[in-house]
């Protein structure tokens, strides 16, 4: 095996693991990690890619957006409420923490401005 196929079976890894990590910690963006998985995996290892794009939850929230470019509108609020959740719960728990609290509401901010205007809503099959 040569060494750019075993760093992209690392890379591609470690950017799944951080993808995964993402679902429940909204820090950490979801959606780039696992587009980075999908090149690692497309560049190293058919059968990874293959078994990576056959998951639901790549089906269900990336394909859109790799195929077309854009997401439905119920991809996007699928994404958007559990992260605006997740973070208004812990902008509740840090109260005493201005500085946390801020950047915490700016993260917030990026993330709402990109899937409103960053990611381009297509028409599509509404679940």
């Amino acid at each position: 095996m040569k060494l750019k196929k075993i760093i992209f079976i690392i890379v591609g890894c470690v950017s799944l693991l951080l993808g995964c990590i993402g679902i429940v910690l909204p820090i950490l963006p979801t959606v780039p990690f696992f587009l980075v998985t999908v090149y690692c995996f497309a560049n190293s290892s058919e059968c990874l890619h293959d078994w990576f794009t056959s998951t639901d939850m790549y089906k269900k929230n990336l394909e859109s957006f790799v195929q077309k470019r854009g997401m439905t509108i119920a991809t996007k609020v699928k994404i958007i409420i559990p992260v605006t959740l997740l973070m208004g719960f812990g902008f509740i728990m840090m109260k005493s923490v201005i500085a946390a609290r801020v950047i915490l509401a700016i993260v917030w901010i990026c993330h709402i401005i990109y899937f409103v205007f960053g990611v381009k809503t297509i028409e599509g099959q509404e679940e």
